[in-house]
């Protein structure tokens, strides 16, 4: 029960991922269509078997006016795999400013990168080049669509057809 189903739009563009239970719940009300089911689970009840959703569309649009991955701590550190930026460490991570806020660094996507405590401490108030470091993978504000499939840790191959694969980048 603890399966994620992708939601789409009613135009058929990847909206957001709900539960297993809110998604059967949306489809048994009609408020959305079945557009994939699990191959190898249904959901059973005293009487009746039903699909298990993988992927449902929504019978309605619903309008979003912006669509996009909120900056926080814990989106960074999805976004660079929960690794140092320049020594590629996954331990005693803190957030870095590429550009330091000293010299008005923003708080931004393409400014903040994921480093260990030893690497942040050694570039200290300085750039990267300054320091003699280099960043394995300069920062990037991911697309919506793109931190559903690569960053939020769940990918179905049902889904492939509706946010791509993680073999496409776009950056």
């Amino acid at each position: 029960m603890s399966r994620k189903v992708l939601v789409l739009n009613q135009d058929y563009s990847a909206l957001t991922i709900c539960s297993m239970p809110k998604a059967f719940l949306l489809v048994y009300l009609n408020k959305a269509e079945l557009v994939a089911e699990s191959t190898t689970e249904k959901l059973h009840s005293i009487s009746q078997t039903f699909p298990f959703p993988s992927v449902i569309r929504l019978n309605r649009y619903v309008y979003f006016p912006y669509k996009g991955v909120v900056l926080s701590r814990q989106n960074i550190f999805k976004r660079d795999d929960s690794m140092c930026q320049y020594c590629g460490s996954k331990d005693h991570l803190t957030l870095d400013h590429v550009m330091p806020k000293s010299r008005q660094g923003r708080t931004s996507w393409d400014n903040l990168t994921t480093a260990c405590k030893y690497c942040n401490s050694k570039k200290g108030d300085l750039t990267p080049e300054e320091a003699g470091m280099t960043l394995r993978r300069r920062p990037f504000k991911p697309s919506f669509v793109m931190f559903l499939r690569n960053f939020s840790g769940i990918l179905d191959q049902q889904w492939v057809p509706f946010v791509g694969s993680k073999m496409e980048q776009i950056i």
